[in-house]
């Protein structure tokens, strides 16, 4: 159940000498800290029951023989259902090894327990124990049969004490440098000379003694405002980040240029507020510029490493915040002197301009300058009459030039043109057209012409064809069949001009005019090789040199 806790924020103005008293109230944390002692140990097996076990177990033995499998069985069962789980086993590691799975052992003065963690939950233990560390595994007891090893299996792995502390420092550390709070871009420079500063710490510290002491001593124009808050212990850790966060809210109103957080030394565990995650976040947040002086030179928090400035002590903080009045008045007495010299160095150098401009002639004869100025004005005046005048006799030819050729795009002259244009292409019109009705004429003399002389070719075809017919005619042999002559033919189509061609037994066919038959030969007589004497109507040499074609030729292409 958590309380509620006040603290005294207290305003000490070295300079006026008076004090200014507030109050305001937050909620503590409920988060101890850890506590080695507070570890629980294994529960002990009473003696009786350890006893009956070895009784019953001696009974096993002498009613009847096992095997080594179910003796390994019945050890692993009773040690399964005898020793609770899980149990918190304290203790050093020695002789880890890191395969995946994690094997080592838990040792003490007195004994030395085998332990096995699975890669699945070693995985999520967050830290790699070195030998020698002392931990607190978490797991139950077991017999693993094929070794016959008994051996604690070890779900959850913790370090013991400061080692614990240590490792949730590391952690947030490594989780604020990801998060960019220790980056030196957000870190704001300290003022060189603040109005007031806010110092966050226990009023009744030494250390804010020292701050007090070394501000008065180098200072007493800079004003300190004490917010008096727990540095140590339960809830500390959110009073600082309250009065962080409350002195940067109201710092225009309270006058505040820097913030000093600072406490004198002590152990991890006395300092451990101020390595606590909400302590962080409020002196990231914070817009003054804000300075860590936590515990020794040796000491390192999260707020020195997150702070805009870190020192090693709180009078060296007091001193990096606090200018010192003696440094302060030698440079405004180095800046008097400089002023001074700076200031003759302006009047001589205005002293010797006043000369130099006393001396100029303008100011000694100005007649002289008028003349040379009018002198100017008609030299230039001349050269502009001149240049007018070019410029004038320039533009008077372009814009004849212009003219010319706007009097060739004139209407009149384009009429002109156009009407000379009209003229040859009216010409060039009418030779055309005459060369058209000549061209025409030539083509009907030669149409006549080709018309005459088709219809020549025309009846010299007929007449050619005429002839050709009547020769076709003549020799057509269905006429000579059909005048009582016939056609013998062999298988293979050939006509029989000759008994050479046929043997006894060859089956021919002989065609006639109203059709053909097929008859066998049975014997062939061949006719006398006289000459038959030539006919008195067509003389010898006559047949013998035209020697037509046989007609009956041409029957083998009807087969």
């Amino acid at each position: 159940m958590s309380n509620t806790n006040f603290c005294i924020i207290v305003a000490v103005d070295i300079s006026c000498g008076f004090e200014i008293v507030a109050r305001y109230h937050h909620q503590s944390m409920d988060r101890l800290p850890f506590d080695p002692d507070r570890v629980s140990k294994p529960a002990a097996i009473p003696a009786k029951a350890a006893r009956r076990d070895r009784k019953r177990l001696a009974n096993v033995a002498d009613a009847r023989q096992i095997t080594v499998g179910q003796l390994s069985e019945l050890i692993k069962d009773t040690l399964e259902q005898q020793i609770p789980s899980p149990l918190r086993v304290i203790g050093e590691v020695s002789n880890l090894s890191n395969r995946g799975h994690w094997y080592f052992s838990l040792k003490d003065e007195l004994a030395v327990v085998s332990c096995v963690a699975w890669s699945s939950s070693a995985k999520k233990f967050g830290f790699t124990p070195c030998d020698g560390d002392e931990v607190v595994a978490t797991g139950h007891v077991s017999h693993y049969s094929p070794q016959g090893r008994t051996q604690l299996y070890v779900t959850r792995l913790e370090p013991v004490g400061a080692g614990a502390l240590e490792l949730e420092f590391r952690r947030l550390c490594a989780e604020l440098r990801d998060a960019g709070y220790f980056e030196p871009d957000h870190k704001i420079p300290t003022p060189i000379f603040p109005r007031r500063i806010a110092v966050i710490t226990s009023k009744e510290s030494a250390a804010v003694q020292d701050v007090i002491a070394t501000a008065k001593q180098r200072c007493p124009a800079v004003g300190l405002l004490i917010v008096d808050v727990r540095v140590q212990g339960d809830g500390a850790a959110q009073q600082v980040a309250n009065a962080i966060r409350w002195v940067d809210s109201n710092h225009v109103l309270l006058g505040v240029d820097a913030v000093l957080v600072t406490r004198g030394g002590g152990s991890i565990e006395d300092l451990w507020a101020f390595n606590e995650r909400i302590v962080a976040d409020a002196a990231f947040a914070c817009e003054l510029p804000l300075v860590a002086a936590i515990g020794h030179e040796s000491d390192t928090t999260v707020i020195e490493l997150v702070a805009d400035a870190r020192c090693a002590t709180p009078t060296q903080a007091a001193v990096l915040l606090v200018p010192a009045a003696a440094e302060l008045h030698k440079q405004i007495v180095h800046a008097h002197g400089r002023l001074q010299t700076l200031l003759q160095r302006r009047i001589e150098t205005g002293q010797h301009r006043l000369v130099t401009i006393q001396r100029n002639e303008i100011f000694r004869r100005p007649e002289l300058v008028l003349q040379r100025a009018a002198q100017r004005v008609d030299e230039l005046s001349h050269r502009l009459r001149n240049a007018t005048r070019q410029r004038l006799a320039r533009r008077r030819i372009h814009i004849e030039q212009l003219a010319g050729r706007l009097s060739a795009l004139g209407p009149g002259a384009i009429v002109s043109r156009q009407h000379q244009r009209l003229a040859v292409l009216t010409d060039r019109l009418e030779r055309a057209v005459r060369h058209r009705i000549d061209q025409r004429s030539q083509i009907r003399t030669l149409h006549r012409e080709l018309f005459t002389a088709h219809r020549h070719v025309l009846r010299h075809a007929r007449q050619r064809i005429t002839g050709f017919d009547a020769r076709l005619i003549a020799a057509d042999p269905l006429l000579v069949v059909q005048r009582g002559f016939s056609v013998t033919q062999l298988p293979d189509g050939s006509v029989v001009r000759s008994t050479g061609q046929i043997t006894p037994g060859v089956r021919v066919t002989t065609r006639v005019a109203d059709g053909q038959f097929d008859s066998v030969v049975d014997a062939h007589e061949k006719a006398s090789t006289k000459q038959r004497p030539p006919s008195p109507m067509k003389p010898a040499t006559r047949q013998s040199k035209r020697q037509p074609r046989d007609q009956m030729d041409l029957f083998a292409g009807d087969q």
